[in-house]
């Protein structure tokens, strides 16, 4: 069964979303059947990669509201995030344009690393302040996770992969997200934002026991119930 998860690097509801999927899937009895496939999503697209203010401003400008009001908001996300086992330090994240991040994802994915190379972009960002769009600081953390760091600064320097990212977009807004997290499991049932783990636990039961076979229960030999031919008897077959 897939799980895919549209998300952006620079989204706080997108970690603890991941968080709490995660906490599920340790109680879900088949998770070692489960692949976990994440999508790419830009929550600002034309964002630059250097920006001259921090993420309390840009959250007072993008809702009208003041800086103390932004700070706030920013507290009780960070301790939700603190709930999850998580630690944000809004006031040092560095903003910037996350589609070069993506880009190397979609490469990690190729590498068989794209869940490790995702989980240490989201920790970069959100808990150690780096700068998700320089070069230099994706190829060092491309390589902590077990990726050659060359190759990594060679995918980001030749453009590859926007394909991968604008495809993953793309899927994304015919499925109708208009924000992430949004998780997708086994293209039957959808997750919006960042749900209690319950609400992720109840739904992979449910596309699973939908997805799996029925099993028997009994030994049908001996069970009375009726057969096609008419037969009514144990087993439902004639002897």
């Amino acid at each position: 069964m897939k799980v895919e998860i549209w998300s952006d690097f620079m989204c706080p509801f997108c970690y603890i979303g991941k968080r709490h999927f995660e906490a599920a899937l340790e109680q879900f009895p088949h998770r070692e059947r489960i692949e976990v496939v994440f999508r790419s999503f830009e929550l600002d697209p034309h964002s630059e990669r250097d920006v001259d203010h921090d993420v309390h401003e840009m959250l007072a400008i993008k809702y009208g509201m003041s800086r103390d009001q932004a700070i706030a908001n920013n507290q009780r996300v960070g301790a939700a995030a603190k709930a999850s086992g998580l630690t944000f330090n809004f006031d040092d994240m560095i903003l910037t344009n996350t589609f070069d991040a993506h880009r190397l994802t979609h490469y990690a994915k190729e590498q068989g690393k794209g869940n490790e190379l995702a989980e240490r972009l989201f920790r970069a960002y959100f808990t150690e302040s780096k700068h998700l769009g320089d070069h230099e600081v994706l190829a060092s953390l491309a390589a902590e996770v077990g990726l050659d760091a060359a190759a990594a600064a060679a995918v980001l320097r030749s453009g590859e992969y926007a394909k991968h990212v604008r495809g993953d977009e793309q899927e994304a807004s015919e499925l109708g997200v208009r924000g992430v997290p949004f998780f997708v499991i086994d293209r039957k049932y959808a997750v919006s934002g960042a749900q209690p783990s319950s609400v992720f636990l109840d739904t992979l039961n449910k596309a699973w026991s939908e997805a799996s076979p029925l099993q028997v229960v009994g030994d049908a030999s001996v069970g009375d119930a009726c057969g096609p031919d008419g037969y009514c008897g144990p087993g439902g077959d004639k002897q």
